[in-house]
């Protein structure tokens, strides 16, 4: 009697177990689960991972960007697609990984959408406007680009006045939980500008109420929800300082603050290692795919060019 012939959605059920079994965090397991129900399994799930093949896997990759799901959104499917077929694979319900060489290639140039960075006039705007109970975690954010989930999970046995450096080592995901930062580079430390330090030596001095000793806690204690201080306190100051697109609407979400916070970085003359490092990304090809064109300066190459052919000439 011959092996029973298993479904991508056997696979797909098989490895949300596996990651559940795994202790990922709820956002992601959130994601994931997302990933198979309403993108892989409605497609593809009736399939055998037995029978199926690289073209039945470009077809649905093909078929998920004509039906307008973004790039990005389809590399991260795709993703979690070859982790499928790789367990079903190690469970010896399928010979071969049919997505593995299969690739969503790179959007062009024409495409790319860079990121919205706001102007210094921008910053500084947010650095003098801020609300009081909300202006030291923006200029943190500003002056060091750590991501929001970061400082809402910030506590203050991070904060090392001495040293003037902030430890990263934790981060509060989506559900308000406290866990590990993204990937083991979003472990570091970050130096703190003198308006950092200062900022948060006044704020320390408040002493908030909070059992977990963050720095940055809701009225009760607690950690912060992301939706309220982008509904409540971000967007509304942007609105009223006039930081706005063209239809009236906040021209930002928080995320642009660690945007402004890279530009600083690279305005400055800092290497791109030494900018993915304070950012925490996990390689230089992502500091590099995000904020690259930063690095350009046509007037900066031009003088390159005629150094170059001086020292060759006068040699």
């Amino acid at each position: 009697m011959g092996k029973p012939k298993k479904t991508v959605s056997d696979a797909c059920d098989s490895w949300l177990k596996t990651c559940l079994r795994n202790e990922l965090e709820r956002s992601t397991l959130k994601a994931y689960r997302s990933h198979a129900k309403i993108h892989i399994e409605p497609r593809i799930g009736h399939l055998l991972v037995s029978d199926l093949s690289r073209s039945e896997v470009r077809d649905f990759m093909d078929e998920l960007l004509d039906d307008d799901v973004s790039r990005a959104l389809v590399k991260k499917i795709m993703i979690s697609l070859r982790a499928i077929l790789s367990e079903a694979v190690e469970r010896e319900w399928a010979t071969h990984n049919a997505a593995a060489e299969v690739k969503v290639k790179r959007s062009s140039r024409r495409d790319a959408k860079r990121a919205e960075i706001p102007t210094k006039e921008e910053i500084r705007k947010i650095i003098n406007n801020a609300p009081k109970t909300h202006r030291a975690m923006f200029i943190t954010a500003i002056f060091t680009g750590m991501r929001i989930s970061e400082l809402r999970g910030l506590t203050w046995e991070a904060v090392d006045f001495d040293r003037k450096v902030i430890r990263v080592f934790q981060r509060a995901d989506e559900y308000c939980e406290i866990g590990l930062p993204k990937s083991r580079a979003g472990a570091r430390e970050i130096p703190m500008a003198p308006m950092v330090l200062n900022t948060l030596g006044d704020w320390q001095a408040l002493r908030l109420k909070s059992d977990q000793n963050l720095v940055f806690p809701n009225t009760v204690g607690k950690v912060q929800n992301y939706s309220n201080i982008y509904n409540r306190v971000f967007k509304p100051m942007l609105v009223e300082n006039e930081i706005v697109d063209h239809e009236g609407n906040a021209k930002f979400g928080i995320h642009a603050l660690r945007h402004a916070a890279a530009s600083l970085f690279i305005e400055q003359g800092w290497t791109p290692k030494k900018i993915q490092t304070l950012l925490g990304h996990a390689s230089i090809t992502m500091t590099m795919d995000v904020y690259g064109h930063l690095f350009e300066n046509a007037e900066e190459d031009v003088s390159m060019f005629e150094k170059l052919e001086r020292d060759l000439l006068a040699a």
